[in-house]
């Protein structure tokens, strides 16, 4: 069968397992290694010691199957473009990042990613496959850019022009030798526009770069330990995770053809914040049932807590409540807290 034949008969597969866009990306290491390595060399990646780890695995996706020769790249719309309405309600509550307010994508594009795989293999059992999707260490955006999927934006997301950045990747990488899309390697998509540099509260975007120890995404989902208290004010109300980079985002913006978008039913809002003082008296089996087939279970009761307590603190700012004060300073002397808990509360009481 002729290449171009064959690539579309894979797009389609891929199609049909319910992606919304799809598209091929060779096996090459990534272009931009040097980079990545002097990011980790210099602490961006703060304290996610398993993408310093994995780095070199990361950099190359052919270490992950022997004889690579392309991915197949995937893509999921989670969210329509659209501000969240906020009022000043109390008491209080924290808001979730888009990703995390539907079913765990991980779930769900793996099981469908495990039956992509499956048809593939079926097709051309002289193949080998190997499904990623946060289980592998790739460079998805990067993998998805190279296969025409959109382009990089200076936050570093992947961004389809008109479409907006709100989509979840997936990759299968294989031995079958697969030509490119003719898209492939997609143009800048943000010019001479800075709106999602300008408007991040930690200044943690520079082009094309995030600092992550700076992202709020990254304080508040994947650091275990304090949250450095010039960090309190800028999280806001952002219990888990931050969408200020992409909500500021052109693409992102509300139109008629935005609206008429699809979004998997798995991924439709099920929670959009939550009662930050209810947050403070989890247990653990709280935690647990709060978060069922939620991405949110990543952050651990005591991360949640601390979280609670940095938007309580600011939502203090804006309004006085002696007994939120008072709950917060008991809170800072409770020998049954954890640490980190018990350490925030700390901070924002002195």
């Amino acid at each position: 069968m002729h290449d171009a034949a064959v690539m579309n008969e894979v797009l389609g597969i891929a199609r049909d397992a319910g992606f919304a866009f799809a598209g091929i990306a060779d096996a090459r290491p990534s272009d931009h290694a040097e980079a990545i390595r002097r990011w980790v060399a210099e602490g961006k990646h703060g304290s996610m010691a398993w993408f310093a780890d994995d780095l070199e695995v990361r950099i190359d996706p052919a270490r992950l199957l022997t004889g690579a020769r392309s991915v197949l790249c995937v893509a999921d719309r989670y969210a329509l473009p659209k501000r969240d309405p906020r009022s000043e309600v109390w008491p209080p509550r924290g808001r979730i990042a888009r990703y995390a307010r539907g079913d765990d994508y991980h779930v769900w594009i793996r099981k469908r990613l495990r039956r992509l795989a499956a048809r593939l293999r079926e097709r051309f059992p002289s193949e080998e496959f190997r499904i990623a999707c946060d289980l592998l260490p790739v460079l998805e955006r990067e993998l998805a850019a190279r296969a025409g999927l959109g382009g990089i934006g200076k936050h570093t997301l992947l961004l389809r022009p008109g479409e907006g950045s709100y989509f979840l990747l997936g990759e299968v990488i294989t031995t079958l030798d697969l030509p490119m899309a003719p898209t492939a390697g997609a143009a800048d998509p943000c010019g001479g526009c800075t709106r999602c540099i300008d408007a991040c509260p930690t200044a943690a975007i520079s082009p094309y770069s995030v600092d992550a120890s700076r992202c709020l995404s990254y304080t508040t989902i994947e650091h275990r330990g304090p949250i450095d208290s010039s960090f309190h004010r800028p999280t806001a109300d952002w219990l888990f995770g931050c969408d200020i980079c992409q909500e500021v985002c052109p693409h992102n913006q509300p139109t008629r053809r935005r609206a008429k978008a699809a979004v998997d039913e798995h991924y439709r809002e099920r929670m959009v914040d939550l009662d930050l003082f209810e947050v403070l008296g989890w247990s653990e089996a709280d935690r647990l049932n709060a978060t069922m087939r939620s991405a949110l279970r990543r952050a651990q009761l005591s991360m949640l807590k601390r979280n609670a307590i940095i938007c309580l603190a600011n939502a203090l700012a804006k309004r006085e409540d002696p007994g939120l004060r008072a709950r917060l300073v008991a809170i800072s002397q409770d020998p049954s807290e954890d640490d980190l808990v018990r350490e925030t509360a700390r901070q924002v009481c002195c």
